[in-house]
């Protein structure tokens, strides 16, 4: 029974890993960031744009690669160019 759970559970690949892992730290970042400032008054702004630009850059690279990858049909992990 174990092995037919593991044929029907899908694996998250490392894109997808990257992808909740970005989401993840904007949201914990947003979150910390807007405490901070509350209490202190103090807003880091140069900060905050350096991390959504970095994170946000990541992020639309990650979804055009994943567009051409189910354009293509690929079925394995990587991208090849």
């Amino acid at each position: 029974m174990r092995s037919r759970n593991k044929k029907n559970s899908k694996k998250l690949s490392g894109l997808d890993k990257y992808i909740i892992f970005s989401f993840t730290v904007l949201i914990i970042y947003s979150i910390c960031e807007f405490v901070f400032s509350t209490i202190t008054g103090v807003s880091h702004d140069t900060l905050t744009v350096a991390l959504y630009g970095a994170f946000g850059g990541e992020l639309l690279l990650c979804a055009v690669i994943k567009k051409y990858k189910l354009k293509r049909g690929d079925t394995d992990n990587e991208v090849d160019f």
